[in-house]
């Protein structure tokens, strides 16, 4: 990644937290409280980006005759193309274009239960506390998250926006008396130390994934294929993960 890139991207991390933070301070939410459901909304963006990634992909193999016409798309094919093939309701331009009335927290809770109905291995995962936000506030989140430079953003750029958002909520933590995560520069040396670039990664203190995430940077330096190389495990959970990133 060059200098320049970099630069674009620490950028869109300071605009991305200061308006996300703003929204916090102007409600009633602690920082624990506003935390998770602000990292979900990250992973939907994701998760989105994804999803039309891999279905242009699809698309125009089916197009080329790769793959055989009439042939369902099914959901082997986003798990190649490493995405999750995204019901409906929880794609990112559907939450926004919500008709009016609709309740957007229990849209976004629908939405995070489907996902993990859809693909197991994130059953129980993902965040749903979302009623505890009021509607206007969860649109106006939705939407700093929802510009031209993130609706085109590559996993590279995402892995570097949820470590940076994780590193700032520990900082708030530690101000609030509280702690949420350990701090990404304290992972990335133990992984430095460990260098998980094969086998089973468990954590067993696992809450926001930055082990997982430092591990996959670690070996995607290497030139490697994470998703080939390494099977994530979490605590409490007794099952393997390894989801598309």
């Amino acid at each position: 990644m060059t200098a320049n890139a970099l630069q674009n991207i620490s950028k869109i991390e300071d605009n991305l937290w200061e308006a996300a933070d703003q929204l916090r301070a102007n409600s009633k939410l602690t920082s624990s409280e506003y935390c998770m459901p602000v990292l979900g909304v990250i992973f939907l963006r994701h998760a989105s980006n994804r999803y039309e990634t891999a279905l242009r992909q699809i698309e125009a193999d089916q197009a080329a005759g790769k793959i055989a016409q009439g042939l369902p798309i099914g959901r082997a094919h986003f798990i190649s193309r490493r995405a999750l093939m995204l019901p409906e309701q929880a794609r990112y331009d559907y939450l926004l274009k919500l008709p009016s009335g609709a309740t957007l927290s229990e849209a976004l809770v629908e939405a995070m239960n489907a996902i993990e109905a859809d693909f197991e291995p994130l059953a129980g995962e993902l965040p749903k506390e979302y009623h505890i936000f009021e509607d206007t506030l969860l649109e106006d989140l939705m939407r700093i998250f929802d510009s031209e430079a993130l609706r085109t953003a590559s996993g590279d750029v995402f892995g570097r926006i949820y470590e940076y958002f994780l590193m700032k909520f520990a900082i708030q933590g530690a101000q609030d008396n509280g702690e949420f995560f350990t701090p990404p520069s304290l992972v990335q040396a133990i992984v430095n130390v460990i260098e998980p670039d094969h086998g089973v990664v468990f954590d067993p203190a696992c809450g926001s994934g930055g082990m997982f995430v430092q591990s996959s940077h670690f070996i995607e330096h290497e030139g490697l294929d994470t998703m080939k190389r390494v099977t994530f495990l979490r605590t409490g959970k007794n099952r393997h993960h390894n989801t598309p990133g």
